[in-house]
């Protein structure tokens, strides 16, 4: 097996702001693994406040020895070996899963979803996102994201009423609310949280510190919304700690090391009676593939990279009706 990677630098179609910060691309790390004429590809999307960078995806990589993927691949073990090397880089980490399990469909001539037994029938529809912006520019986005199904907003500011009022001054559809971490009164948040429901939001993600467990549990138990984990929720032991305090949590590949354990983190909520949204960071058609093929076991779907981003190196997947349509082709099904 041979593996090799290149930085890239996936560009934005508008400068990307949530509570904390703004940006206008994200570095990637693009990997292949080379194995008996197949070629499995992965990607790491390393965005600022997660600690990864070109550099330290590449150190970590010249570290990986690929003889330790034997096929059949027990990704078990291969998780521990990926862990052994160097705690956290979990973007990184992901990009070598999602290689191993692209490769593994197109070595057993199965695509991904069948591998983790997903029905494409139950794919649910996929919200596009709007950052915090000037309500000039916001209106020119849900412009863009015409004809989606749903919209997911970015909060956390001063500004949140002014923003969904804006949206809602041109579009009716569904709302989901990423609020970062960026409130800080409960009696303040509640109050916004019923103004939210009359504003058709069907889900607020994070609305407090990952680190507040009080006030995020408190906002849970009294919310009409559904109140969904994100950076209190990495990987897979965080999911039993979710319990009780949110109503469900976000799966995302950045932060899971990848779909191997995205998928137990899964199965591990569903068993806890918690929701499940699976998201993005700002992706190409690779990551959000990969991400796509565990969709159908969800609630409910954020996977937007390709549609925010102007240079994706990769084929937009097949998309109708707001969902993303999963292939019979073996492995993610990604054209170059």
């Amino acid at each position: 097996m041979k593996l090799t990677y290149q930085p890239f630098e996936l560009e934005l179609k508008h400068p990307f702001t949530i509570a904390g910060f703004s940006r206008a691309s994200t570095p990637l790390m693009l990997i292949q693994l080379a194995h008996h004429g197949y070629t499995g590809h992965g990607e790491a999307s390393m965005v600022p406040y997660m600690g990864e960078s070109h550099q330290t995806a590449a150190a970590f990589l010249n570290k990986v020895d690929v003889s330790q993927f034997n096929y059949p691949f027990n990704y078990d073990q291969i998780i521990t070996y990926l862990d052994s090397i160097a705690p956290g880089n979990p973007a990184v980490k992901a990009a070598i899963d999602i290689a191993l399990h692209d490769l593994d469909g197109q070595l057993q001539q199965k695509p991904c979803w069948q591998l983790l037994d997903s029905n494409p029938q139950l794919m649910p529809v996929t919200s596009i996102t709007i950052g915090i912006d000037t309500p000039e520019i916001v209106l020119q986005k849900v412009k863009e994201a015409e004809g989606c199904k749903v919209i997911k907003v970015k909060l956390g500011r001063d500004t949140d009423k002014e923003l969904i009022t804006t949206i809602r001054l041109v579009t009716n559809v569904p709302l989901y609310v990423d609020v970062n971490q960026g409130w800080t009164s409960r009696e303040q948040s509640l109050d916004m949280v019923y103004w939210l429901q009359e504003q058709g939001v069907q889900l607020i993600e994070q609305p407090f510190a990952k680190t507040d467990e009080a006030a995020n549990a408190w906002l849970t138990e009294r919310s009409p919304v559904p109140i969904i984990g994100d950076e209190a929720v990495q990987r897979l032991p965080d999911v039993a700690k979710a319990e009780g305090i949110y109503h469900g949590i976000n799966v995302k590949l950045m932060k899971s090391a990848g779909m191997h354990e995205a998928h137990q983190m899964i199965q591990k909520a569903r068993k806890l009676n918690m929701k499940v949204l699976i998201g993005c960071m700002s992706e190409t058609s690779c990551a959000i593939l990969a991400a796509a093929t565990l969709a159908p076991q969800c609630d409910w779907a954020d996977l937007d990279g390709p549609f925010l981003t102007r240079n994706n190196p990769f084929a937009m997947p097949g998309f109708e009706d707001g969902k993303w349509v999963l292939s019979r082709d073996a492995g993610l099904g990604l054209k170059l």
